[in-house]
């Protein structure tokens, strides 16, 4: 047997007899928890403030992440992280889980800008997934605020938000790109 052979026959072995059993998301659970997200992010996780972002349709990963990037003071937010320094990792996951499973209603966008953005938007699409859905642990931005998008790039080009590759995308865009991507981001749903 060769050494990665064993090593993947330990690994199986230790968690087929482990104690510990992994949990799925509680979705329910999620929702009961979720009470006080709808004050900033809308009913439902589709927030009616371009201040800020609709949690609805985005990817549990992402969620997840950022919850935790909140709560261990990896991002910079002071209501955020407050709410979430009393949530523990199933916690998140329960409310990752929740979010993501609910419809994005999408915020719209100026047509006009959106039109001139178009052509800008497949850039974003690798990381983003197709039609920004969202992938991994990159969010979704269809269906996003314009306005909210817009504060985002300028903090990662202004490396106030951290995220390498996003300062570095960010800091090819003028700021008429912005406008213009963060209009066609929200006019998609």
């Amino acid at each position: 047997m060769s050494l990665s052979t064993k090593l993947i026959s330990r690994i199986f072995l230790g968690l087929l007899f482990s104690s510990t059993v992994l949990a799925a998301p509680d979705i329910n659970a999620g929702k009961e928890s979720a009470s006080v997200c709808f004050n900033c992010h809308g009913a439902e996780g589709n927030s009616t403030n371009s201040n800020f972002p609709t949690l609805a349709g985005q990817k549990p990963a992402y969620l997840a992440n950022q919850l935790r990037a909140f709560r261990d003071g990896q991002r910079d937010n002071a209501m955020m992280k407050n709410i979430a320094s009393s949530l523990s990792n199933k916690d998140i996951n329960n409310l990752a889980a929740y979010f993501a499973s609910l419809k994005n209603k999408g915020a719209g966008g100026d047509k006009e800008l959106a039109e001139q953005g178009k052509s800008k938007a497949p850039m974003c699409f690798g990381c983003h997934g197709n039609g920004a859905q969202g992938l991994g642990v990159a969010p979704r931005l269809a269906g996003q605020h314009p306005a909210y998008l817009q504060r985002q790039l300028r903090a990662f080009k202004e490396g106030t938000r951290k995220n390498g590759p996003m300062r570095g995308i960010a800091g090819m865009l003028s700021d008429e790109d912005i406008r213009a991507v963060t209009e066609y981001m929200g006019s998609l749903k």
